[in-house]
């Protein structure tokens, strides 16, 4: 059963935050608010986390996982780019927009991408989510909760606690979030490719 943390959405009760770090610490899987919509969050290097993602989202090998980064110098140490690139990402970060990059040697392997060695990376314009990675001191393994079969990903903090409430062990309510994954923009090849448009404005990666 999911503990249910109802928190204020542009400050967050430390010592809620506190109990969600110690639950992600101690091998949870927790359902949380972005500046898009709402991602499943576990601790970096989690296997079983990662496994049950993989189940509630039903997600092949070749899904690409993200690493939600509090900022460009945490972000740095998990992925590679160049001066161009970092410019064109600095640009629009922190935002709605996830970026998929070659990843270091910091990165789990079975977080990459199986042939291109890529992972996602992003750094969320969110109180909670800012937070919750100040409370860890690294980033936090995640995927967009978008349920198969479901266009839209889910975006209510109650209606997840009552869907999911047996395979989850906490939800983060800050009230409604975005209805709209986030935009993902491919920079492996080290030009912007758009794979997905979502929250982020792809005008200046066009």
């Amino acid at each position: 059963m999911a503990r249910y943390f109802d928190v204020h959405p542009d400050d967050p009760q430390p010592r809620s935050i506190s109990q969600v770090g110690d639950i992600l610490r101690d091998g949870g899987l927790v359902a949380y608010p972005t500046d898009s919509c709402y991602a499943l969050g576990a601790q970096l290097g989690n296997k079983d986390a990662l496994d049950r993602i993989k189940s509630i989202r039903q997600l092949d090998d070749k899904h690409h996982f993200t690493l939600i980064c509090k900022d460009f110098a945490q972000m740095g140490q998990f992925v590679m780019m160049n001066n161009d690139v970092f410019r064109a990402i600095k640009a629009v970060t922190p935002g709605s927009y996830t970026f998929i990059l070659p990843a270091t040697k910091e990165v789990p392997r079975r977080m990459m991408h199986p042939k291109k060695k890529t992972v996602g990376v992003r750094i969320p314009d969110n109180a909670v989510v800012q937070a919750l990675l100040a409370e860890l001191g690294e980033p936090l393994l995640s995927s967009t909760l978008l349920l198969p079969d479901e266009p839209e990903p889910m975006v209510q903090g109650w209606e997840i606690k009552e869907l999911l409430d047996h395979v989850l062990d906490a939800v983060i309510d800050a009230g409604d979030c975005g209805a709209e994954p986030t935009t993902v923009i491919d920079f492996s090849s080290g030009s912007a490719e758009i794979v997905r448009r979502g929250m982020g404005d792809t005008s200046r990666f066009e």
